[in-house]
C-alpha cells in the first residue's frame, strides 16, 4: 500500500481516526482539506491542535497566508511529492480530509497544464477582451471545450486557453485521454454516521467554535483587510461572519447559517465520494470510538 486515505463529511471524526491509525501504522498525516493550508484559520477549519496531534507529523497545514490563492493543481503537485518523501522515510502517507476533488486529483490520473501565475498575468494577456470575445477565442481553437464552459465563467475560459497556448493540446482532448484510473496502490476509508446524529454533531461543533473564539479569529482576518473575495474567506464559517461584520446579518443569524451550510456541505460530501471514488465506509461508534478504530485498522492491515 502506497497511501492510506481517510475521507468523509465534516465533523464525522476523520482527524481523531487519522491520528490513531498513524500511531498504529507508523504514518504521517497530509491534510486533504483545502482550507487548512491557510494560517490564522484554525478554529473554523477544525485544525488539530498540537496536543491532539500527539507528536504525529502533519503536512500541508499553515503554509499559505489567507490572501494567497491556492489551486487543486498546486495541491496535486505538492502532495504527490510529499507522498514520495514520506515513503522514503519508511513511513505511511495518510491523506485526511473532505475536499474530494483535491484528494482525487492526487490519487487519480488527473493532468493539469497551463496555469497562469497570477491574476495580473491573466489581466495583462486577456484584460482587453470581453467575456464573449474571450469565449470566441477559445472556440476558435477548442470548439468542444468551449461548449462545456459558459462565456461568463471567465476563469475557466482563460484556464482552457492557457492549456492550449502552453501545451498545444486542447483541454477537451486532455480530458478524453485521462482514464480516471488510480495511480497509487491506495486504500480509501470513509467514515459515516446516521444523518441526524451527524447533523447534531455539526450543530454542537459550531456552538463550540463560537465558544472557543471563532468570532475573534474571523474578526482578526476582517480587520487585517483580507478581502471577502479571497479564496480562504469563501470557506464556511468565514463568509457568514464577514457578513455579520459588514452589518448584513446578526451574530445569531451567522451561527445558524454556518450550521445550515455545514449540514448541506456534509450531504454534498457524501454524494461526491460515493459517486467519484471507490470508498469502503465504516460507521462511527461515537460512544466506543476505539471499536471503530480497531475495525478500520483490521481492514487496512488485511488489504
Amino acid at each position: 500500500m502506497d497511501v492510506l486515505c481517510i475521507v468523509g463529511p465534516t465533523a464525522v471524526g476523520k482527524t481523531k481516526m487519522s491520528i490513531e491509525l498513524a500511531k498504529q501504522l507508523n504514518g504521517e498525516i497530509i491534510s486533504g482539506d483545502s482550507m487548512q493550508i491557510y494560517r490564522g484559520m484554525d478554529i473554523g477549519t477544525a485544525k488539530a491542535t498540537m496536543d491532539e496531534r500527539q507528536g504525529i507529523p502533519h503536512h500541508l497545514i499553515d503554509e499559505k497566508n489567507p490572501d494567497e490563492p491556492y489551486s487543486v493543481a498546486a495541491f496535486q503537485q505538492t502532495v504527490r511529492a510529499k507522498i514520495e518523501e514520506i515513503k522514503s522515510r519508511g513511513k505511511l502517507p495518510i491523506i485526511v480530509g473532505g475536499t474530494g476533488l483535491y484528494i482525487k486529483s492526487v490519487l487519480y490520473d488527473y493532468e493539469f497544464a497551463g496555469e497562469s501565475e497570477s491574476k495580473e498575468v491573466d489581466e495583462a494577456k486577456y484584460g482587453h477582451l470581453s467575456n464573449e470575445e474571450l469565449h470566441a477565442k477559445l472556440a476558435a481553437v477548442d470548439e468542444a471545450g468551449a461548449k462545456d464552459i459558459h462565456p461568463n465563467n471567465r476563469k475557466r475560459v482563460i484556464r482552457a486557453l492557457e492549456i492550449y497556448e502552453t501545451s498545444g493540446v486542447k483541454k477537451s482532448e486532455m480530458i478524453e485521454k485521462q482514464e480516471h484510473k488510480m495511480i497509487y496502490d491506495a486504500c480509501l476509508i470513509g467514515l459515516t454516521d446516521d444523518r441526524n446524529v451527524l447533523y447534531d454533531r455539526i450543530n454542537k461543533r459550531v456552538d463550540t467554535m463560537y465558544e472557543t473564539g471563532l468570532v475573534e479569529e474571523v474578526k482578526a482576518l476582517f480587520d487585517e483587510g483580507i478581502p471577502a473575495e479571497s479564496q480562504s474567506i469563501r470557506a464556511i464559517g468565514y463568509k457568514e461572519l464577514y457578513d455579520y461584520f459588514k452589518g448584513l446579518i446578526s451574530l445569531e443569524e451567522s451561527k445558524e447559517l454556518i450550521k445550515r451550510n455545514s449540514r448541506r456541505y456534509a450531504k454534498r460530501q457524501y454524494t461526491w465520494f460515493n459517486n467519484q471514488m471507490d470508498v469502503t465506509w465504516f460507521k462511527v461508534d461515537v460512544q466506543h470510538f476505539d471499536k471503530t478504530v480497531k475495525e478500520v485498522l483490521t481492514y487496512v492491515q488485511n488489504k
